[in-house]
């Protein structure tokens, strides 16, 4: 690897040899291309308890797609299946110099996603300084690292604005184009050999599309395969193209080089009325617009028209053209030695570290947060002035306000921390950029300085004004325990937060739970009903306030209550929780500080990740299968003999209960029963039920034959015992409806 690396010195000299040379070319191929995905619909099937029944149904996106993408030849095509991106059900054949992608493909692809995921605050330099540490190898020095990226930026001329912020939404930065370039000279930092874009023309005017387009082009030129999809491009743009996919609703129909695009839709029957932007008319004819007919009958008509033009015309050159392309292995590509990751895991964690400070520095001890600790700690001291014992409800107060005050805010903050960064995250573990355990470490240890500073001056402030036990250690254990206790509520949120992914539902969830948790903490109910009193052994507040309650009271202690002196240990808020068991509550608190954090990570572990296949969900080298009880071979479909016996030794049902065990079954054979009755009353019609198993026990036609007419039978008398049904040949294609037997 150190080896192809290009000299780090030289190009910065001449930052444009950066994109002279290439590892390795890629010659990308792509042979009937499906993709499917499952649909999940809500239905209701009438049966015995009238549940509610989850059917999954798939939905075919990608409908056959062949193409080839040799190097330096710009090419529009499915990022997300090429780029190996995509979870789900992909069937056909992608190759990269004739192997299937990998970890090891993973390092020569760059993939520039359609929106520009970065970091609002980080300026442009920063934001590819980073990326560059993360993602060169550990051969190279920093220093060769910082001058590869300076290099990128000088070559995608974003040297004006090096050093203003990336901005977003409701931050100002720099403009669209600018941001664009610095999400692809992110990818060019690893000088790949096959690079995806999606739709990087979107949102920008015609002149920063032309200089995104012409760097493109460049990189090309060094011996790179650039794929990516745009829309509607302008005319200059279009002509730009080597190669053009043309896709509807999953169909090709258009594939070759984009000179010869209006050429070929003239020749089968398709020529813009007037004089016209190649990509709109493409767009109309992909959509189904012919002319100035804008009727969805014809538009059905044309786009059925133009695929089944596509597949007499190109698509067997094209496979035939996929064959002979030669793969080009190189040795690169084959080396079982290259390393998965660029860096170390300390130095990802490291780099991380840094990163998320920069990013954060605007958060960390605002004024904001620092002015609300501030005033709640004045607050706090106003109103509990040098209370002592003998107002001891109030001191009891105050340390179950600490216990329920920093249980929420920590919480709060914890919460938004990972659905904030969750396309930064996807985007990165997608480029395998570092491991989950050391972004995860660095982002929960980067939030420490704020999360432990501002619970230790609020404390400063209030322990001393408000009259608690005047010792240091008293106070250094106090301290102790409310920073304990702000650990665990950040990592509770942390928790919510992975799990939920979602800002406002995450919000609400964490409330509802944090303030059950508060009101078990024993201090506003005592007698807690035992039905509900295990929310106290998992409560954040109540095992922190009965640490606070520890710190400042012991047994035997009084104190004067009316005219006469009672014990401290007696007294309500204090009794419900004890003066022992201490131990207990903090291993409770440290179980649940790791527990949390525990689940977090787990839960992270689902981004960035495509849907892998479950291997121990799949038969290899097997002659028959067996789906919805029927055993399917190559050769024929029978009943599943397993299944048959059951079904023939069942005995006449007479009552209610029976129809309906045997009806959980037999329900959708119903309607291949010649004679169905009328009505069903107690007693089933000995014919009818015969038949029906005999109808279970025979396997039926499972795919229609289009040379055959179709008969739809219809329910017209709603009695709810025959069901539209399509039927060919006597035999049950599909039904429509479910009804129940009686």
């Amino acid at each position: 690897m150190a080896a192809q690396m290009v000299d780090i010195e030289a190009q910065s000299s001449s930052p444009s040899s950066i994109f002279k040379d290439v590892h390795s070319p890629v010659t990308l191929k792509f042979h009937e291309v499906v993709y499917t995905i499952k649909v999940k619909k809500q239905g209701w099937m009438k049966k015995i308890k009238k549940k509610q029944d989850q059917s999954s149904m798939e939905k075919q996106i990608l409908k056959g797609i062949t193409g080839v993408a040799p190097p330096a030849a710009e090419k529009t095509t499915l990022l997300a299946a090429l780029g190996g991106r995509l979870g789900g059900k992909l069937n056909g054949t992608i190759t990269y110099n004739g192997k299937t992608f990998s970890s090891i493909m993973k390092r020569y692809t760059g993939f520039v996603t359609q929106d520009d995921v970065l970091y609002p605050h980080l300026t442009v330099t920063e934001t590819l300084i980073f990326t560059a540490l993360l993602r060169l190898p550990k051969t190279l020095t920093t220093r060769e690292k910082i001058v590869h990226a300076e290099a990128v930026i000088d070559q995608l001329g974003l040297m004006r604005c090096k050093n203003v912020i990336i901005g977003g939404p409701s931050l100002r930065g720099v403009s669209g184009g600018e941001r664009k370039r610095v999400s692809i000279g992110q990818e060019m930092l690893v000088n790949p050999s096959l690079l995806f874009l999606d739709e990087p023309t979107s949102g920008l005017d015609s002149t920063t599309a032309q200089r995104i387009v012409s760097i493109l082009w460049e990189l090309a030129r060094g011996g790179r395969s650039i794929v990516m999809t745009i829309h509607q491009p302008s005319s200059r743009l279009f002509y730009m193209f080597r190669k053009v996919l043309l896709l509807s609703e999953g169909n090709s129909l258009f594939f070759g080089k984009g000179s010869e695009v209006m050429d070929y839709f003239h020749g089968i029957g398709f020529s813009p009325s007037v004089a016209m932007n190649p990509s709109d008319f493409l767009l109309d004819l992909a959509n189904g617009i012919s002319s100035d007919d804008w009727s969805h009958a014809n538009r059905n008509a044309v786009k059925q028209k133009l695929a089944l033009a596509y597949k007499s015309n190109l698509a067997e050159n094209l496979k035939a053209q996929v064959a002979e392309v030669d793969d080009r292995i190189n040795d690169a590509f084959d080396n079982n030695n290259l390393e998965r990751w660029s860096t170390t895991w300390l130095q990802q964690a490291t780099i991380l570290l840094r990163r998320g400070v920069k990013e954060r520095r605007h958060d960390f001890f605002s004024t904001l947060k620092i002015g609300q600790t501030v005033a709640v700690a004045f607050l706090c001291s106003l109103l509990w002035w040098q209370s002592d014992t003998t107002h001891l409800q109030d001191q009891a107060g105050l340390l179950f306000f600490y216990s329920g005050f920093w249980g929420f805010f920590p919480l709060f903050q914890a919460i938004f921390t990972f659905p904030q960064e969750r396309q930064i995250l996807c985007k990165e573990r997608s480029s395998g950029m570092y491991k989950l355990s050391s972004y995860f470490i660095s982002r929960t240890i980067g939030d420490l300085p704020m999360e432990l500073a501002l619970p230790t001056l609020f404390c400063i402030i209030t322990y001393w004004t408000a009259g608690l036990k005047p010792e240091f250690l008293s106070f250094l254990y106090a301290l102790l325990t409310l920073l304990f206790s702000v650990l665990v509520s950040q990592g509770f949120g942390l928790a919510i937060g992975a799990l939920v992914m979602d800002q406002k539902s995450a919000t609400i969830l964490g409330s509802v739970i944090m303030l059950s948790f508060t009101l078990a903490g024993g201090y506003y109910v005592q007698h807690v009903p035992s039905f509900i009193s295990w929310i106290k052994f998992v409560s954040i507040s109540q095992h922190t306030y009965k640490l606070l309650i520890g710190t400042q009271y012991e047994h035997g202690q009084t104190y004067k209550c009316g005219n006469r002196t009672c014990l401290v240990e007696d007294f309500p808020a204090i009794k419900s929780v004890g003066l022992d068991g201490h131990v207990v509550s903090v291993v409770a608190l440290a179980i649940m500080l790791v527990l949390y954090r525990v689940i977090a990570y787990v839960a992270l572990m689902r981004i960035g990740v495509p849907e892998k296949m479950v291997f121990s969900k799949c038969f290899f080298m097997i002659d028959t299968v067996l789906f919805l009880g029927y055993v399917v071979s190559k050769d024929s479909l029978v009943v599943n003999d397993a299944n048959v016996g059951a079904i023939q030794n069942w005995p006449q049902p007479f009552s209610i209960t029976n129809i309906h065990n045997f009806h959980a079954t037999s329900w959708h054979h119903l309607p291949t029963v010649s004679k169905a009755p009328n009505s069903i009353g107690p007693r089933i019609l000995a014919a009818t039920f015969v038949e029906i198993k005999h109808n279970l026990t025979t396997a039926p036609r499972i795919l229609p034959n289009f040379s055959l007419p179709f008969e739809l039978h219809y329910d017209a008398s709603k009695t709810g015992i025959v069901e539209d049904v399509l039927r060919q040949a006597g035999h049950p294609i599909a039904y429509f409806n479910e009804k129940p037997l009686f």
